[in-house]
């Protein structure tokens, strides 16, 4: 009986496990299609900060319509300026400085400079405090080599061939974060100076959504709109109470496949909490609804084709707006 349970539990597991990787395999490619389709400018843009890119900033570039990205390349380069009251953004000019000074330095591997390995360590820890070069090979049969030096930390690439391309042989580079990352110190410091709103920990305005919806006898629509957004991607203002307020605005349009508006909602909701409950909700969401009606007359405009259907959320105290589509059919 033991053998049997066993059996079925390796099974579950298998079967899990595939289900897994095929959900993973299908939402990489997802976004691998949404890569390929986008404008020179927007492409180089995602290309230069692929050191610096969260995952989910990723996702939420590729998934907004293209004339929202501009804005989009303009909070992200805002959130890590290390002094917002000036007008120069530190953070960015530093980050270009680097890549310019990357592809100057490492010439030999046949790409651009700030996309080998040397490259990427260059941008991402600045110039080492000590390089050790070894162009002949380290030791009497040894590899070319370079070695590079934070604070007491070797950085080691292996030139195998000595062909001029090397490649990256230490993996653990945590050690780096506290030692020669000076400007990303700064920046911190800087961030909690100059912040003058409450925020949770790495802020990014997002939302995940979902319509249920209902056809009647009649052909009417009746459904909901369920909206969830994570408690981090508030910003929020102290009132004199000492209470933390905001407050998100949801409009929701469905339109048909000419882009007419068919149906339209707009409501406010609050966000009201301390900063107490603001620690405990790390990791938990705001839930709200919106209701969802639509005539039968209405309903006629999709029964050909399909329309679509925007949520667009806006929240008060940053004043970030993200907007997001669903394909809407009966």
């Amino acid at each position: 009986m033991q053998e049997v349970k066993n059996k079925r539990l390796r099974n579950w597991l298998a079967l899990f496990l595939i289900g897994f990787f095929v959900l993973g395999t299908i939402h990489s490619c997802h976004y691998y299609r949404l890569e390929k389709k986008l404008d020179p400018e927007d492409a180089e843009f995602l290309s230069k900060v692929r050191y610096i890119i969260t995952k989910q900033e990723e996702h939420l570039f590729l998934d907004m319509p293209k004339e929202e990205r501009k804005e989009f390349i303009e909070e992200f380069w805002k959130r890590r300026d290390p002094d917002p009251t000036t007008e120069e953004n530190e953070f960015k000019l530093e980050y270009y400085n680097r890549i310019e000074q990357a592809n100057e330095l490492f010439v030999s591997e046949g790409r651009p400079g700030w996309l080998t390995d040397r490259g990427r360590i260059y941008i991402l820890f600045g110039p080492p405090m000590e390089r050790m070069t070894y162009p002949m090979g380290y030791g009497p049969a040894g590899p070319c080599q370079e070695i590079w030096y934070y604070g007491g930390f070797p950085v080691v690439f292996v030139d195998e061939y000595c062909n001029g391309t090397y490649r990256l042989v230490t993996y653990d580079l945590t050690p780096l974060r506290t030692i020669n990352l000076r400007y990303m110190h700064e920046l911190s410091m800087a961030q909690s100076q100059f912040q003058q709103t409450i925020r949770g920990d790495a802020r990014i305005f997002d939302f995940k959504w979902q319509v249920k919806k209902k056809i009647k006898d009649d052909a009417t629509v009746e459904g909901v709109i369920l909206v969830d957004i994570p408690y981090t991607s508030f910003w929020f203002k102290q009132d004199e109470e000492g209470k933390l307020r905001t407050a998100v605005h949801l409009r929701v349009e469905i339109r048909n496949a000419q882009g007419e508006i068919v149906w339209e909602k707009e409501k406010s909701f609050p966000v009201v909490t301390t900063e107490e409950e603001l620690k405990n909700f790390r990791g938990q969401k705001l839930e709200i609804e919106m209701p969802l009606s639509l005539t039968s007359q209405q309903t006629q405009l999709f029964k050909a084709k399909p329309g679509k259907i925007y949520a667009i959320l806006k929240e008060e105290t940053s004043g970030d707006l993200l907007r997001k589509v669903l394909e809407f059919k009966l």
